[in-house]
């Protein structure tokens, strides 16, 4: 059978399962993938093949002995380098944990892993997962595959630039302020921000207030991202924040259209687009009202809560990192800058923060009394070029630093499930994504519309020359 890289995670485990493929023809020639395209993406920057190899053979012996080796059996994938694999370096992106290895896997790895998937390496990350792009001091910077000159976005680039540059074909992605949302909208990939904690967390290196950072799935279709939820969600003992079980599979119910939804839509609500950005999403809320659904403008504008989604995110930060103080010259320099400001004054910053945090859950709260759903692009403006630590325009329109993604954030604050999908391409050949905002603990509603829009308005998985 001819290796096709760009398979479905569903499809590539079915085919695996029927033997038309072993785990290790596919190991094989995904290393082979990474051998020609990594070193122009940069994506994978820890490589283990030995001991994926080994994994891939004891996972084919099981096979050919008809064990059940679960639903991602002889699947390869990549870790985002903020998490924990147990015997492979994790460095967080950061000079300081350059030779870090850590004992033990974190739960969403440890989850991959006996449903049967094969961990072969670690994919790039900004440090500590911090800016919209995925670069370094440790690995330098990722790539885009539709465009080598532009970032795939962060802090789940690495992930990103791996699963479309088809280097492997199961990635893991977190999401503090967009990092899951941010790349599959520069890539052109599918992005689910779970509701908060619906994939439990070991606590690293403590155990933090931070209620905004999930995992999710970042993957090329729908049904994948339904197969990882059925896999990786649901409650641990170690974390005492993670939400119960669904009760039914996603997979089970994703094919199933969604009733007729009242779906608030806005290309702006109250922040600048990019032109062909604002086109190609209001083409795509067309799309969603021919698919039976009753699409309404809403105009009321986001509150701006920017500030405060950085002051809780630097503050959980140091909880974990801050004794980086101790060497300042490894640490780079805004996050040395946002650690010392933390401890001088925390406790008002938090104030603020939790301040402006209650406006917001007021608003969302007010507008899921109108709609089931809210739309609107996932960013406001399309991949921007490698060595930009952050955006400071659209389309030639200044903007401060978190105008740049205003419509991913404020749901990390309030908490609710958001889906980025492919929504088309801007001039410049880049895609352009929109974003499902749905109600708290409706994972399976956004996974649901999230299919059914997919099949309305295909999207090439890859660029030409990684097909």
């Amino acid at each position: 059978m001819t290796f096709p890289a760009h398979i479905s995670l569903t499809e590539l485990a079915a085919t695996i399962r029927a033997k038309q493929l072993s785990p290790t023809e596919v190991l094989r020639a995904y290393l082979a993938r990474i051998e020609r395209f990594n070193g122009e993406l940069n994506a994978i920057v820890t490589l283990d093949a030995e001991r994926a190899m080994d994994a891939a053979r004891a996972v084919e012996e099981r096979l050919a002995r008809g064990e059940d080796v679960g639903p991602l059996a002889g699947v390869p994938f990549a870790a985002k380098d903020l998490e924990d694999v147990g015997g492979m370096r994790t460095t967080y992106g950061s000079p300081l944990f350059a030779e870090h290895v850590p004992a033990e896997d974190s739960i969403n790895v440890a989850r991959l892993r006996a449903a049967g998937a094969i961990i072969l390496g670690k994919s790039n990350t900004p440090e500590f997962g911090a800016y919209m792009q995925s670069s370094n001091a440790v690995f330098g910077a990722t790539r885009n595959p539709w465009n080598l000159d532009r970032t795939p976005g962060g802090s789940s680039g690495g992930s990103a630039a791996a699963l479309v540059g088809g280097l492997v074909p199961l990635v893991t992605a977190s999401d503090g302020g967009g990092s899951i949302r941010h790349p599959a909208a520069f890539t052109g990939c599918v992005g689910l921000k779970p509701t908060f904690r619906r994939v439990p967390q070991r606590p690293n290196p403590i155990l933090t207030f931070d209620d905004t950072a999930v995992w999710g799935p970042l993957t090329l279709t729908v049904r994948d991202a339904a197969r990882l939820a059925d896999v990786t969600f649901g409650p641990h003992e170690e974390d005492p924040m993670a939400l119960p079980a669904h009760g039914e599979s996603y997979e089970d119910v994703v094919e199933q259209a969604p009733p007729r939804l009242r779906i608030a839509w806005c290309a702006d609500f109250g922040h600048f687009v990019q032109p062909d950005i604002a086109r190609e999403v209001e083409a795509a809320a067309r799309a969603v009202q021919a698919l039976g659904h009753a699409v309404e403008v809403f105009n009321e504008p986001l509150p701006f809560v920017g500030k405060a989604w950085s002051l809780t995110s630097v503050v959980n930060e140091y909880l974990k990192h801050g004794d980086a103080l101790a060497t300042p010259e490894l640490l780079d320099p805004m996050l040395r800058q946002g650690f010392e400001r933390v401890r001088r004054q925390a406790a008002d910053d938090l104030a603020y923060a939790y301040g402006r945090r209650t406006e917001l859950v007021r608003w969302t709260a007010r507008a899921f009394d109108r709609f089931d759903i809210l739309m609107m692009p996932t960013m406001p403006l399309e991949a921007f070029p490698i060595g930009v630590i952050h955006p400071t325009e659209i389309a030639g329109r200044p903007v401060r630093i978190h105008e740049s993604f205003p419509f991913t954030h404020p749901f990390n604050l309030s908490g609710h499930p958001a889906l980025s999908l492919p929504a088309g391409r801007t001039d410049a050949g880049l895609p352009a994504a929109i974003q499902f905002v749905g109600p708290r603990f409706r994972d399976d509603l956004l996974l649901r519309l999230g299919r059914q829009f997919e099949q309305a308005r295909p999207w090439p998985l890859a660029p030409q020359r990684y097909l």
